[in-house]
């Protein structure tokens, strides 16, 4: 299988199913996991799947997986929309990165409609709740697999 996709997940994130369900679901992160594997394993991808509060261990698991992964879906939650630290991380990584968001950030308030990961990021996943990850695995090994051949 190679290296693994780091699958990481930022602040608030450990509250799914309970936080805002009518925006972000009633599936827990647990759950969002599972389906993650499950989708990974179809693909022919082994996964390490992180959630954090804290932008400062966020930022150390990108830079862990300059070395040790070979791209990045992140949801950085909120962080998204503050954090140039994680934008650094990210660029100093060289990896592949997509970003999930659950919700559609285009349609909720001004301030979440920017995105220091998109910056970066190969393509941006949102509003499709859980899925999302799912297809940003699919996509991630679309990218994975060009890369080798490239």
């Amino acid at each position: 299988m190679g290296k693994p996709i780091y699958v990481l997940n930022g602040p608030n994130l450990n509250l799914l199913g309970k936080r805002e369900p009518e925006v972000y679901g009633r599936d827990s992160l647990d759950d969002v996991r599972a389906m993650a594997q499950k989708r990974a394993e179809g693909l022919g991808l082994s996964i390490e799947f992180r959630q954090s509060n804290d932008e400062g261990e966020l930022v150390t698991w990108i830079q862990e997986a300059r070395e040790k992964a070979q791209g990045i879906v992140l949801n950085a939650g909120a962080y998204s929309h503050t954090s140039i630290a994680i934008l650094d991380a990210l660029q100093a990584a060289e990896l592949p990165v997509i970003e999930v968001h659950l919700s559609n950030i285009f349609r909720r308030e001004p301030y979440r409609q920017h995105s220091y990961v998109s910056l970066v990021a190969k393509g941006v996943i949102c509003g499709l709740g859980p899925k999302g990850y799912e297809f940003a695995l699919e996509a991630m090994a679309g990218l994975v697999t060009a890369g080798k051949r490239g």
